[in-house]
């Protein structure tokens, strides 16, 4: 058995994401397309889009072994992931049940996606290597 690291974690939150960003995707794309109306389903697409990127954002950063060493990029990993929940899980929510209420959620989600990249883009200057 492999020892576990500092990213162990980080390594198996966004590998699970990722895994539940293709699995909705295939079940909006197969067995919503057709229940849907048009604009919840692209609302749908949207989640799952932004869902699928930002989990391959954080595989890249769990597998580049330097989350322990920068503060920033830790921080810009949980805003990232936080950004997931929020910004595609209400998306989800919104197309799924038509509350449109919903949608004044995302833009926190939204938010938290922004805060992320600048925070790794900070990471990038702000901690010696």
């Amino acid at each position: 058995m492999a020892s576990k690291n500092s990213n162990s974690i980080p390594l198996f939150l966004s590998s699970i994401l990722g895994f539940l960003a293709v699995a909705i995707g295939a079940f909006g794309a197969h067995g919503l397309k057709s229940v849907l109306a048009p604009d919840l389903f692209t609302i749908y697409e949207t989640g799952a889009r932004y869902h699928l990127i930002h989990a391959v954002v954080l595989l890249v950063l769990a597998l580049s072994g330097k989350l322990s060493e920068s503060k920033f990029r830790r921080i810009g990993f949980w805003l990232i992931f936080s950004g997931i929940l929020v910004f595609s899980g209400s998306l989800y929510a919104l197309s799924l049940t038509g509350i449109r209420v919903l949608g004044a959620i995302t833009p926190f989600g939204g938010l938290a996606f922004l805060s992320g990249w600048v925070s790794i883009a900070y990471s990038a200057f702000s901690e010696k290597e």
